[in-house]
């Protein structure tokens, strides 16, 4: 089903569809990396754990109605999706204070935001994808201002739809990282994946860390909690 390789991230590889030039191939890797690349180590079983993740929740949503990129799992580590043109923003939903907010703003850990924060980064390794505003979007990147209130309006759907999906396997969805991408006619999707690579998710009862927390912090074996994690999504669809 893969072809070309079109470009390699540090947790997955992009390839053109060798059956359709318009799709993409994501084949998820077993590396784990942490402050912008700075940590990093590979984890047998990785990949295959973020793709069965990413392929139970992106049908959630389509279910939803918040369209992605993704089409269908493919095998136990590669997934198809429409090929995007990504807007190099990351968008990150906050629900409670922990991680880099707390030490850049001084809130206090677990305090709660509502309506949900939302943050944006500029993807940039070279800068350690900063923290930037709307106005700095505007001028880094070639999104509208109409674009960028659509995006963070998804954003806060997705947040709203994700919420109760984790909430019913006993999960707190604490915060969280997405990406958007323009497809051919320059509708704007959703793209890249979701999985605990890309979630802070803590146990509804005890606040044990199911995501990749426990790799920055070097707390828990990764694999370990990723599974534990994969079973608990099955067993709720």
């Amino acid at each position: 089903m893969k072809a070309e390789l079109l470009y390699e991230g540090k947790a997955k590889k992009v390839y053109r569809s060798s059956t359709d030039s318009e799709k993409l191939v994501l084949a998820y890797k077993n590396d784990a990396t942490a402050f912008n690349g700075k940590k990093k180590e590979s984890f047998p079983g990785k990949g295959r754990l973020n793709n069965e993740i990413s392929s139970l929740i992106f049908p959630y949503l389509h279910n939803h109605g918040i369209r992605s990129h993704f089409i269908k799992r493919l095998n136990e580590t590669e997934q198809l999706v429409l090929e995007t043109e990504i807007i190099p923003l990351e968008v990150v939903v906050r629900n409670l204070a922990t991680g880099s907010i707390t030490k850049r703003l001084g809130f206090k850990e677990k305090t709660p935001f509502n309506p949900a924060l939302i943050e944006l980064f500029y993807k940039n390794d070279e800068l350690d994808d900063p923290l930037i505003n709307d106005d700095h979007a505007l001028l880094l990147t070639d999104i509208t201002l109409a674009e960028l209130r659509e995006i963070k309006v998804k954003a806060l759907e997705i947040n709203t739809v994700l919420r109760e999906f984790f909430y019913t396997s006993n999960l707190t969805l604490v915060d969280f990282k997405l990406e958007f991408g323009r497809l051919p006619d320059g509708r704007i999707v959703l793209s890249d994946e979701i999985s605990p690579d890309t979630c802070r998710l803590w146990d509804l009862e005890t606040n044990a860390k199911m995501d990749k927390d426990v790799f920055r912090q070097g707390t828990g074996d990764l694999v370990t909690v990723y599974e534990q994690l994969l079973q608990r999504l099955e067993a709720r669809v």
